[in-house]
């Protein structure tokens, strides 16, 4: 039995000599905003870690029904596990925004470690609300229309749904005047509209979330600055109205541009500029006569009279002037009868040449005829 007490004894004296080796953290604090929780501390004894080698934290969470218990019930969660740096993030541990907690932290080394250093936080009351996490202003019929989305969670849910009490404090102002001179509208919704406002006028708008429950208020979103509608100046009316002159002047003529680019290259397709040769452009002139295959005066018939002798009576002359020779060295006696044959000749030429007469007619007539036709054709084409 009294081995058994020095043994205790001793064990606790060396538990004590342990934790006494190292400092615990210090100023514990929560860096928070909606649902991010990120738990800091300090640990200044920087002599120690170089004499006792690495040093390292953990931090751990306990909720308060599981502190009412026994201390060996109690589940203590370890959220960061032997990290060097000096805070640790508790936003995807699974804390209930409604809830309440308890966060320690201790320093450990290779062979030694220190007390722990105990925090509680409560989301809910603790917890800092961030502002609208966006604001959209835009300008309708003289009024100035503000859109609001609030603040999101970590898992881009709205604040709304966690912070049953949130409104939302808007100041307004124009944009000349400084926002301390600004006018405040505190407001439930997520839509508001600013009316009885100056037309033509520049205003600036900014939005806060807010909790009256645990009096919290967020920072302000960023500024947003518009114009609102007024009647417009006359001589905004009247540059207006030249510079739609001038557009559709420009209009016009760009139009009228193109249709005529359009028109002369259809122009130069189907009519090309080729000139024609002097000659034959003097044809064309009003001014030239012109021309013509048959004399002006000319009714009938082109051919005149014609003597032809036919092949066949240039045999026949020459057959006969063969024969007189045969005669003339046969029978001397007839070179007497030189009239006869004269005679005879006579009458031969005029059989043939009334023959002859008769063809040359004919010939006349179809000379006139393709002649006719030749004229015809003639005047057609230059027609």
């Amino acid at each position: 039995m009294k081995a058994l007490r020095c043994f205790s004894l001793l064990l606790s004296l060396s538990v004590v000599t342990a934790l006494g080796d190292l400092s615990r953290p210090q100023n514990l604090s929560l860096q928070t905003l909606n649902t991010q929780y990120v738990l800091h501390w300090d640990w200044a004894d920087d002599q120690q870690m170089a004499v006792n080698g690495t040093l390292t934290f953990t931090a751990q969470y306990l909720s308060a029904f599981q502190s009412r218990k026994a201390a060996h019930k109690q589940k203590w969660r370890t959220v960061c596990a032997d990290v060097s740096e000096r805070h640790c993030d508790f936003t995807d541990a699974g804390l209930n925004y409604w809830g309440i907690y308890y966060l320690r932290v201790r320093a450990n080394t290779a062979q030694w470690f220190s007390s722990w250093t105990n925090i509680s936080f409560c989301p809910d009351k603790d917890a800092d609300l961030g502002p609208p996490s966006s604001v959209k202003l835009t300008s309708v019929k003289g009024d100035l229309e503000i859109v609001i989305a609030g603040p999101l969670s970590s898992t881009n849910e709205s604040m709304k749904t966690l912070v049953q009490d949130m409104h939302y404090l808007i100041q307004y102002w124009k944009k000349p005047e400084d926002y301390k001179k600004a006018e405040v509208l505190k407001t439930k919704n997520n839509v508001v509209t600013l009316s009885e406002l100056d037309g033509s006028t520049w205003y600036c708008v900014r939005v806060q979330s807010c909790c009256d429950f645990y009096n919290k208020t967020s920072v302000f979103s960023d500024t947003h600055c518009t114009r609102t509608e007024g009647q417009t100046p006359y001589w905004q009316i009247f540059l207006y109205f030249l510079l739609s002159l001038v557009l559709c002047f420009l209009l016009v003529l760009l139009v009228w541009f193109c249709f005529y680019k359009v028109l002369k290259s259809l122009k130069s397709i189907f009519y090309p500029n080729v000139q024609l040769p002097a000659h034959i452009q003097e044809l064309w002139s009003p001014d030239s006569e012109k021309p013509q295959l048959l004399p002006p005066d000319s009714s009938g018939s082109v051919c005149e009279h014609l003597d032809v002798i036919s092949a066949e009576m240039d045999t026949v002359t020459d057959a006969q002037s063969l024969n007189s020779e045969d005669q003339d060295t046969s029978a001397p006696s007839r070179h007497g009868s030189g009239d006869s044959g004269f005679n005879s000749t006579e009458e031969d030429f005029s059989r043939h040449g009334a023959v002859t007469d008769v063809q040359t007619d004919d010939v006349c007539k179809t000379n006139r005829k393709h002649t006719e036709e030749l004229h015809n054709g003639t005047l057609e084409l230059c027609a």
